[in-house]
Order: C-alpha cells, then sequence, then structure tokens
C-alpha cells in the first residue's frame, strides 16, 4: 500500500449526493447510485468496494461522463463533472481516465495496438509529426513493459496480461491526474494480476496520478489502496483508511464481507458470516438501511424508515450503522483470530 501524507490539502474529486437512476418503463427507478458524498485526495488510491450490482462501476462511469448523473454534482479541480459541455469536456477528458474491467472489449479489434495507442496523441494533437508521434506511442508501450513487436499486433494476437497492458498505457497516455481502475484484474490469472498491480502502483509513483480503485477482491484492495470505501445497493456503508478499515471493521456488511476472505493460516480458523435471503430489488427502494433485510445482527428490524447516516465515528472512519458497535463486538466473538 502506498504511503500518502496529504490530508491537509484539497481534495482532486469531490463527489456530493451524486445519484444515477434508470428509468425502467412500466416499473420506475433502478437507483444504481444512491446519494454518494466522499472525497479523494491527490495521488491516493481510494478502494471501492462490494458485491456485483451495488453500482461500482456504475460511480466510474458517471465519474468519466460516460452516463450522464441523475442528480448531485461531482467536483473535478473545480470543474462540475455533472452536466460538463464543450471546452470543460474537452479538458476532463485529457485529465481523467478509465480502464476498464475486459481488456479485450475496450480494444477496437480491427486496429492494431499502434493504431490505438496513437489515438489519443492524434485526437488531442499532441504530435507534432509522425516522427514525433512514432516516438511517443513506442516509449508509451515501453513504460508499461510492453515489447516494440507488439505493436504491430492485433487485439487478438495478445493473451489477456499484454491486452490490459494496453489498456494501461492508453489511459496513460495524456498523462492524466486521475483514473478510474474498473475491475481490471478480476479476468486475470493471479499471476498476471500481480503484474498488473505492481505496474500501477510503479506507474503511481512515478507519474503521481490518483486512482478510484474499483474491485470486489478485497485482498487486492488492500495491497494497493490507501482508503477504502465499502458499497452496498448504491450507498456507501464504510470508509477509513486500509489498515483501519481491515483492523477495526465497523458496518455489518463490511464485516461479513472481510469474513468472506480465504485464508491460508488454516490454524486461524474464523467462523464465516453466511448472509441470509436475496439481495433487495434496487428498484423504488424502500427508506431505511438497504442492508437489513441480510443483516445478521438482531436489531436489523430497527433500521427502517430512514436512511441511515454516513457519520464520523472516529477520525477518518465513517460509517452508516446506528449500531455499528453492537455489530463490532458481535463481529469479533464470531471471527476470534
Amino acid at each position: 500500500m502506498n504511503e500518502i501524507n496529504n490530508k491537509s490539502e484539497a481534495p482532486l474529486l469531490r463527489l456530493e449526493g451524486l445519484q444515477k437512476y434508470f428509468e425502467i418503463p412500466g416499473k420506475g427507478s433502478l437507483h444504481a447510485v444512491d446519494g454518494i458524498s466522499l472525497d479523494i485526495m491527490p495521488h491516493e488510491t481510494l478502494g471501492l468496494v462490494g458485491e456485483s450490482g451495488c453500482g461500482k462501476s456504475t460511480v466510474g462511469n458517471v465519474l468519466m461522463n460516460l452516463l450522464p448523473a441523475t442528480g448531485g454534482h461531482a467536483y473535478f479541480d473545480g470543474i462540475d463533472i455533472v452536466g460538463a459541455k464543450g471546452n470543460n469536456l474537452t479538458e476532463l477528458r485529457k485529465k481523467m481516465q478509465i480502464i476498464f474491467q475486459d481488456p479485450y472489449s475496450s480494444l477496437n479489434p480491427r486496429k492494431t495496438i499502434y493504431s490505438t495507442l496513437a489515438a489519443p496523441f492524434k485526437v488531442h494533437h499532441m504530435a507534432a509529426d509522425k516522427r514525433d508521434l512514432d516516438n511517443k506511442v513506442k516509449e508509451l508501450a515501453r513504460m508499461v513493459g510492453l515489447e516494440e513487436y507488439v505493436l504491430k499486433q492485433y487485439p487478438h494476437e495478445l493473451d489477456g496480461g499484454k491486452r490490459q497492458m494496453v489498456g494501461i498505457a492508453r489511459s496513460f497516455a495524456l498523462n492524466p491526474s486521475f483514473i478510474v481502475c474498473d475491475e481490471p484484474v478480476s479476468s486475470l490469472d493471479v499471476s498476471v494480476q500481480a503484474t498488473i498491480i505492481n505496474l500501477l502502483i510503479e506507474l503511481q509513483k512515478q507519474k503521481g496520478m490518483t486512482y478510484l480503485f474499483i474491485s470486489h477482491d478485497l485482498s487486492v484492495v488492500r495491497h494497493i489502496s490507501n482508503r477504502v470505501a465499502v458499497m452496498y445497493l448504491g450507498q456507501i456503508v464504510e470508509l477509513a483508511d486500509t489498515d483501519e478499515i481491515f483492523s477495526n471493521t465497523m458496518h455489518p456488511y463490511s464485516i461479513a464481507l472481510l469474513s468472506a476472505v480465504p485464508r491460508v493460516e488454516f490454524k486461524d480458523r474464523t467462523e464465516r458470516i453466511v448472509l441470509k435471503g436475496d439481495v433487495p430489488s434496487p428498484m423504488n427502494p424502500e427508506p431505511g438501511c438497504r442492508f437489513a433485510p441480510r443483516c445478521w445482527m438482531s436489531c436489523a428490524g430497527k433500521c427502517k424508515g430512514a436512511d441511515p447516516k454516513l457519520e464520523e465515528i472516529t477520525p477518518g472512519h465513517y460509517v452508516a450503522c446506528p449500531y455499528w458497535k453492537e455489530a463490532q463486538e458481535a463481529g469479533r466473538e464470531l471471527m476470534k483470530k
């Protein structure tokens, strides 16, 4: 995990009540992202974790203007991403990039790797001539560890790891200050995952980038992130420094997530918290804790009527659960180390 010391700085990206609803004809609104507020600091990696379908990738797509926001604001260097147009949007395209989950479908199968990496320089007129363009593309390939012969190949000729390296190289082409990493290693083998994660960490040290790292793999998130935000059904339920959230987990959902992380120390057997019931529908959700129908705490029945607020319990540690203390004590009993 990278060490940072920027808590006195202004956030690079500030989300204020960000919403993304999908209107389903005849059914209502699907609340994919429902009022998220958080800050992402310069040069840090914020891990965003949660189950599939909780809205993690939607957050990244909204921030990248790939999906229009329904409400709220997202300020990047003072520019509101929501509704950005014209010159503001063009500048945001240079400063904010994304690495997609599937390295194959995110690349044009009809274009060589050279053409893919050259495109950002051409679109933004950042190459003086053909020779300058060649030098920039080759330098970009070297930066991520791609051999020069790869530039002549097509995506189908590469393995998953090299395809993802192409995606990473493309995202770094314009030297952005913020990158959304949307589950960049979830479709790769474990050994390749380590290569990609170490590459992202090294590039961050060299370039001073800021990452929003979206994943459901807590082991990967723990390795790369400075802070972690836990998401459940469109809302942030816990946010803290990485070491803090793994050692002092407070929200019942976060506790259940951590109990499911595979462990290799057989002598330290822990009890896994199995969540019962189905995930509630995000269609027209009723007020109250979204996790209450599956909560393993006995007080879950009291969490209806109003959405719990994300409150700072200890410095930098935010939890959206009034019964976090009881959950913490019960969780420790279930998962004795």
